[in-house]
Protein backbone atom coordinates (compact mmCIF):
# COMPACT_ATOMS: atom_id res chain seq x y z
CA UNK A 1 0.00 0.00 0.00
CA UNK A 2 1.30 3.44 -0.92
CA UNK A 3 2.29 5.59 2.05
CA UNK A 4 0.75 9.05 2.33
CA UNK A 5 1.81 11.96 4.50
CA UNK A 6 -1.61 13.39 5.34
CA UNK A 7 -4.16 10.63 4.79
CA UNK A 8 -4.35 9.72 8.50
CA UNK A 9 -4.77 13.38 9.48
CA UNK A 10 -7.68 13.84 7.09
CA UNK A 11 -9.22 10.63 8.42
CA UNK A 12 -8.86 11.80 12.04
CA UNK A 13 -10.44 15.15 11.20
CA UNK A 14 -13.31 13.45 9.39
CA UNK A 15 -14.09 11.08 12.28
CA UNK A 16 -13.83 13.85 14.90
CA UNK A 17 -16.23 16.15 13.08
CA UNK A 18 -18.62 13.28 12.41
CA UNK A 19 -18.85 12.14 16.04
CA UNK A 20 -19.13 15.62 17.53
CA UNK A 21 -21.72 16.87 15.06
CA UNK A 22 -23.89 13.76 15.37
CA UNK A 23 -23.67 13.33 19.14
CA UNK A 24 -23.71 16.91 20.39
CA UNK A 25 -25.59 18.90 17.78
CA UNK A 26 -28.86 17.23 16.67
CA UNK A 27 -30.75 17.30 19.99
CA UNK A 28 -30.74 21.10 20.15
CA UNK A 29 -32.98 23.09 17.82
CA UNK A 30 -31.86 26.66 17.15
CA UNK A 31 -33.79 29.71 16.02
CA UNK A 32 -32.40 33.19 15.39
CA UNK A 33 -34.75 36.17 15.36
CA UNK A 34 -33.49 37.19 11.94
CA UNK A 35 -34.11 33.78 10.33
CA UNK A 36 -37.59 32.54 9.32
CA UNK A 37 -36.80 28.89 10.15
CA UNK A 38 -35.32 26.68 12.85
CA UNK A 39 -32.50 24.16 12.48
CA UNK A 40 -30.54 21.59 14.43
CA UNK A 41 -27.31 22.90 15.92
CA UNK A 42 -25.35 20.08 14.32
CA UNK A 43 -25.98 21.53 10.86
CA UNK A 44 -23.29 24.11 11.50
CA UNK A 45 -20.61 21.43 11.72
CA UNK A 46 -21.87 18.21 10.12
CA UNK A 47 -21.37 19.41 6.50
CA UNK A 48 -17.64 19.68 7.24
CA UNK A 49 -17.55 15.87 7.34
CA UNK A 50 -18.91 15.84 3.78
CA UNK A 51 -16.20 18.28 2.75
CA UNK A 52 -13.57 15.92 4.14
CA UNK A 53 -15.35 13.06 2.38
CA UNK A 54 -15.12 14.96 -0.90
CA UNK A 55 -11.43 15.64 -0.34
CA UNK A 56 -10.72 12.00 0.46
CA UNK A 57 -12.49 10.69 -2.64
CA UNK A 58 -11.08 13.38 -4.94
CA UNK A 59 -7.47 12.86 -3.88
CA UNK A 60 -7.19 9.28 -2.59
CA UNK A 61 -10.10 7.59 -4.36
CA UNK A 62 -13.33 5.87 -3.38
CA UNK A 63 -11.71 2.77 -1.86
CA UNK A 64 -9.62 4.72 0.65
CA UNK A 65 -12.53 7.04 1.41
CA UNK A 66 -14.61 3.91 2.08
CA UNK A 67 -12.18 2.83 4.82
CA UNK A 68 -12.53 6.24 6.46
CA UNK A 69 -16.32 6.06 6.27
CA UNK A 70 -16.23 2.74 8.10
CA UNK A 71 -13.84 4.18 10.69
CA UNK A 72 -16.33 6.98 11.29
CA UNK A 73 -19.16 4.47 11.56
CA UNK A 74 -17.26 2.52 14.22
CA UNK A 75 -16.39 5.68 16.15
CA UNK A 76 -19.98 6.89 16.14
CA UNK A 77 -21.20 3.47 17.29
CA UNK A 78 -18.79 3.49 20.23
CA UNK A 79 -19.74 7.06 21.19
CA UNK A 80 -23.44 6.17 21.22
CA UNK A 81 -22.88 3.06 23.36
CA UNK A 82 -20.72 5.03 25.77
CA UNK A 83 -23.32 7.79 26.09
CA UNK A 84 -26.09 5.25 26.76
CA UNK A 85 -24.04 3.52 29.46
CA UNK A 86 -23.09 6.80 31.14
CA UNK A 87 -26.74 7.91 31.24
CA UNK A 88 -27.77 4.53 32.66
CA UNK A 89 -25.20 4.50 35.48
CA UNK A 90 -26.80 5.49 38.83
CA UNK A 91 -25.79 9.01 39.90
CA UNK A 92 -24.22 9.77 43.28
CA UNK A 93 -26.73 11.18 45.83
CA UNK A 94 -25.01 14.58 45.84
CA UNK A 95 -24.82 14.88 42.04
CA UNK A 96 -27.82 16.93 40.90
CA UNK A 97 -27.30 17.01 37.14
CA UNK A 98 -28.81 13.67 36.16
CA UNK A 99 -31.99 15.22 34.71
CA UNK A 100 -30.02 17.65 32.59
CA UNK A 101 -27.76 14.83 31.45
CA UNK A 102 -30.74 12.68 30.49
CA UNK A 103 -32.28 15.60 28.59
CA UNK A 104 -29.08 16.09 26.58
CA UNK A 105 -28.15 12.44 26.02
CA UNK A 106 -31.16 10.36 27.07
CA UNK A 107 -32.34 9.80 23.49
CA UNK A 108 -28.83 9.35 22.15
CA UNK A 109 -29.44 5.71 21.24
CA UNK A 110 -32.21 6.68 18.80
CA UNK A 111 -30.41 9.74 17.45
CA UNK A 112 -27.16 7.80 17.06
CA UNK A 113 -28.86 4.85 15.34
CA UNK A 114 -30.60 7.22 12.92
CA UNK A 115 -27.35 9.13 12.42
CA UNK A 116 -25.38 5.99 11.65
CA UNK A 117 -27.89 4.69 9.12
CA UNK A 118 -28.37 8.08 7.43
CA UNK A 119 -24.65 8.76 7.51
CA UNK A 120 -23.86 5.35 6.02
CA UNK A 121 -26.25 5.87 3.11
CA UNK A 122 -25.55 9.56 2.58
CA UNK A 123 -21.76 9.43 2.78
CA UNK A 124 -21.46 6.48 0.43
CA UNK A 125 -23.85 8.18 -2.00
CA UNK A 126 -21.72 11.33 -1.80
CA UNK A 127 -18.46 9.46 -2.41
CA UNK A 128 -19.91 7.35 -5.23
CA UNK A 129 -21.35 10.36 -7.09
CA UNK A 130 -18.11 12.34 -6.76
CA UNK A 131 -15.99 9.42 -7.99
CA UNK A 132 -18.22 8.89 -11.03
CA UNK A 133 -18.45 12.61 -11.80
CA UNK A 134 -14.65 12.92 -11.69
CA UNK A 135 -14.39 10.39 -14.51
CA UNK A 136 -17.21 12.01 -16.49
CA UNK A 137 -15.62 15.48 -16.18
CA UNK A 138 -12.08 14.15 -16.78
CA UNK A 139 -10.99 15.76 -13.53
CA UNK A 140 -12.16 19.25 -14.54
CA UNK A 141 -14.59 21.56 -12.74
CA UNK A 142 -14.02 20.30 -9.20
CA UNK A 143 -16.83 22.50 -7.89
CA UNK A 144 -19.42 20.62 -9.95
CA UNK A 145 -18.67 17.31 -8.28
CA UNK A 146 -18.10 18.60 -4.74
CA UNK A 147 -21.40 20.48 -4.76
CA UNK A 148 -23.24 17.92 -6.91
CA UNK A 149 -22.21 14.98 -4.75
CA UNK A 150 -23.10 16.92 -1.61
CA UNK A 151 -26.58 17.67 -2.92
CA UNK A 152 -27.16 13.94 -3.41
CA UNK A 153 -25.51 12.84 -0.17
CA UNK A 154 -27.12 15.47 2.03
CA UNK A 155 -30.54 14.84 0.48
CA UNK A 156 -30.24 11.15 1.36
CA UNK A 157 -28.91 11.92 4.85
CA UNK A 158 -31.52 14.52 5.79
CA UNK A 159 -34.43 12.53 4.36
CA UNK A 160 -33.47 9.48 6.41
CA UNK A 161 -32.16 11.06 9.61
CA UNK A 162 -34.95 13.33 10.79
CA UNK A 163 -37.91 10.95 10.55
CA UNK A 164 -35.88 8.10 12.09
CA UNK A 165 -34.48 10.27 14.90
CA UNK A 166 -37.40 12.49 15.81
CA UNK A 167 -40.74 11.17 14.49
CA UNK A 168 -43.07 10.77 17.49
CA UNK A 169 -40.11 11.45 19.79
CA UNK A 170 -41.65 14.40 21.58
CA UNK A 171 -38.55 16.48 20.85
CA UNK A 172 -39.76 17.95 17.55
CA UNK A 173 -43.45 18.19 16.52
CA UNK A 174 -44.13 15.87 13.61
CA UNK A 175 -45.62 18.67 11.52
CA UNK A 176 -42.39 20.66 11.88
CA UNK A 177 -40.14 17.90 10.56
CA UNK A 178 -40.50 18.60 6.81
CA UNK A 179 -39.62 22.28 7.24
CA UNK A 180 -36.64 21.43 9.45
CA UNK A 181 -35.44 18.79 6.99
CA UNK A 182 -35.64 21.27 4.11
CA UNK A 183 -33.86 23.96 6.12
CA UNK A 184 -31.15 21.48 7.14
CA UNK A 185 -30.62 20.39 3.56
CA UNK A 186 -30.35 23.95 2.31
CA UNK A 187 -27.93 24.97 5.05
CA UNK A 188 -25.73 21.90 4.55
CA UNK A 189 -25.42 22.49 0.81
CA UNK A 190 -24.84 26.17 1.51
CA UNK A 191 -21.91 25.33 3.78
CA UNK A 192 -20.39 23.24 0.97
CA UNK A 193 -20.76 26.14 -1.46
CA UNK A 194 -19.19 28.64 0.96
CA UNK A 195 -16.26 26.31 1.67
CA UNK A 196 -15.58 25.63 -2.03
CA UNK A 197 -12.54 27.98 -2.26
CA UNK A 198 -11.03 26.30 0.82
CA UNK A 199 -11.77 22.87 -0.63
CA UNK A 200 -9.91 23.85 -3.80
CA UNK A 201 -6.86 24.90 -1.79
CA UNK A 202 -6.79 21.74 0.34
CA UNK A 203 -7.31 19.44 -2.65
CA UNK A 204 -4.60 21.20 -4.63
CA UNK A 205 -2.18 21.03 -1.71
CA UNK A 206 -2.80 17.34 -1.06
CA UNK A 207 -2.51 16.37 -4.71
CA UNK A 208 0.89 18.07 -4.87
CA UNK A 209 2.43 16.77 -1.65
CA UNK A 210 0.94 13.28 -1.92
CA UNK A 211 1.63 13.02 -5.66
CA UNK A 212 -1.83 11.49 -5.99
CA UNK A 213 -4.91 12.27 -8.07
CA UNK A 214 -6.89 9.06 -8.10
CA UNK A 215 -9.47 8.12 -10.73
CA UNK A 216 -11.83 5.28 -9.83
CA UNK A 217 -11.70 3.32 -13.05
CA UNK A 218 -12.35 -0.35 -12.36
CA UNK A 219 -13.05 0.29 -8.68
CA UNK A 220 -15.26 -2.06 -6.70
CA UNK A 221 -17.92 0.33 -5.37
CA UNK A 222 -19.44 -2.08 -2.88
CA UNK A 223 -19.71 -0.27 0.50
CA UNK A 224 -19.04 -3.55 2.32
CA UNK A 225 -15.41 -3.99 1.30
CA UNK A 226 -12.35 -2.54 3.02
CA UNK A 227 -9.90 -3.33 0.23
CA UNK A 228 -7.98 -0.49 -1.36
Amino acid sequence: MKNYRYYEFVMAAFVTVLICSNLIGPAKIVQFDWLPFVFGAGVLFFPISYIFGDILTEVYGYARARRVIWAGFAGLAFASVMAAVVVWLPPAPFWENQKAYETAFGTTWRIAAASMFAYFCGEFANSFVLAKMKILTAGKWLWTRTIGSTIVGEAVDSTLFYPLAFYNSGLIPNDKLPAIMLAQFGLKVGVEVVFTPITYRIVGFLKRVENEDHYDRGTNFSPFSLKT
